[in-house]
């Protein structure tokens, strides 16, 4: 019976023990120690890989967002075209894309609602800050911006219409992002002008607010009826506006000077009543029962 004999391995190959150093690993060529560096010398990340790779992200970011934007003008002048009732299929044909496409830059149709919504309050915005923020006398402000505001809605009617109807019909208010914006703005014209009197800008922003409500309303009404022309409805809401804010202005103790700017007017400021105050607890002011 042939004796079987038992194959020998790498490791105990006699080349292998013959040419191995004492401490050199069983398997292997020995390290390079040329290329090795020393404990705490490693060699450091490669800086120039890592900022190519961030210019590909910023690159990348900045066409997805110049993409979405293209969109959205396109999904502004689908609304132009068709009007409030604008399909996807309609805005994607607008835009010369698919539907999928679309849908790889806005989530769903109240996404893409919400970017025209945020587009529609930046162009408000732009019209409005130049009248608001002129020389003319306060008055001629507020008629200049009232008329900026309905040119826009005028241009845009169905973009507007379909924003504030959207509004009531769905979970996702299109508009809450731009009506907080132009609330902000106008609440920092009106405080930093009672702020420049010493008086007390506390009411700017429920103002701001206030105003911003008033103006999408008429603006609804009027795009939905319109019984009279922009310049006519223009001159009620400017009147509405400037007897509001001069009624307040007045309880503060401003009012206007020769040249229609804001002018502190009250003689001392023990006459001036609290516009936060009772009507009974107002200077010169006594309950019914007993004026009678």
């Amino acid at each position: 019976m042939a004796r079987r004999v038992k194959p020998r391995s790498r490791r105990d190959s006699p080349h292998e023990r013959r040419d191995r150093t004492p401490g050199e690993p069983a398997s292997g060529p020995p390290p390079d120690s040329a290329s090795t560096p020393p404990p705490g010398n490693e060699p450091a990340p490669d800086v120039a890989a890592d900022e190519a790779e961030d210019g590909r992200r910023t690159r990348w970011r900045e066409h997805r967002e110049s993409r979405r934007e293209q969109l959205v003008l396109a999904a502004v002048a689908a609304i132009d075209r068709h009007g409030p009732t604008v399909s996807i299929g309609q805005i994607a044909a607008e835009a010369g894309v698919s539907k999928p496409v679309l849908y790889r830059h806005f989530t769903d149709k109240d996404d893409i609602h919400t970017a025209v919504g945020q587009w529609g309050a930046t162009l408000v915005l732009e019209r409005l800050l130049p009248p608001l923020l002129s020389d003319q006398p306060v008055r001629d402000r507020v008629g200049a911006a009232v008329d900026a505001y309905l040119a826009t809605i005028e241009e845009h009617p169905s973009v507007f219409l379909l924003l504030v109807r959207h509004r009531v019909g769905a979970d996702v208010d299109p508009l809450a992002d731009g009506k907080a914006a132009i609330a902000s703005m106008l609440a920092r014209v009106l405080g930093d002008s009672l702020r420049e009197l010493g008086v007390d800008a506390g009411g700017a922003e429920p103002w701001a607010h206030g105003l911003v409500g008033l103006g999408l309303a008429t603006g609804e009404w009027w795009l939905d009826r319109r019984t009279m022309s922009r310049s006519h409805v223009g001159a009620y809401l400017t009147d509405f506006v400037w007897h509001a804010l001069e009624g307040v202005a007045a309880g503060y103790g401003v009012g206007l000077d020769a040249e229609g700017g804001l002018r502190l007017i009250r003689p001392a400021e023990e006459d001036v009543p609290d516009p936060s105050a009772r009507p009974e607890e107002r200077p010169g002011t006594q309950p019914q029962e007993e004026q009678a």
